[in-house]
């Protein structure tokens, strides 16, 4: 199971995301599950959303990428999500500590980069494939 700490992920990029917390995480979940659609992430996944960025997406799994809203602290909802996955989670976070966490429960992690990488491009007029 791939599980992917949003708020992290998103924040590894200065492009103005925080400007627009909800824009940035609906435009992410978007790109995440055209993705998911393509082939070029593994599912089932999991994308958890905290703060402001939760009114971008609503808790729903689509295209095998379920959104889960953290109700408090996101490193402890993502925690919660590896927890459930076992040794099977793959975790895309740059959080030492998160990381740390993760590891202890028997998931593997990997930087933001690995998942931007594997990210369908977005198309020419700026969405994300989403019709």
């Amino acid at each position: 199971m791939l599980l992917v700490d949003a708020a992290n992920v998103i924040g590894s990029r200065p492009d103005g995301w925080w400007r627009d917390r909800a824009g940035a995480a609906r435009r992410f979940v978007g790109e995440v599950r055209l993705a998911a659609r393509s082939g070029t992430l593994p599912t089932p996944a999991v994308v958890v959303l905290e703060g402001a960025a939760r009114a971008g997406a609503v808790e729903a799994d689509v295209d095998g990428v379920r959104v889960v809203h953290a109700a408090r602290s996101g490193d402890d909802a993502v925690v919660a999500e590896v927890a459930v996955a076992g040794a099977g989670a793959l975790l895309v976070t740059a959080d030492r500590h998160l990381r740390q966490r993760a590891h202890e429960l028997g998931a593997e992690t990997v930087g933001p980069n690995w998942l931007y990488d594997r990210l369908v491009p977005p198309c020419p007029r700026g969405g994300t494939g989403e019709r």
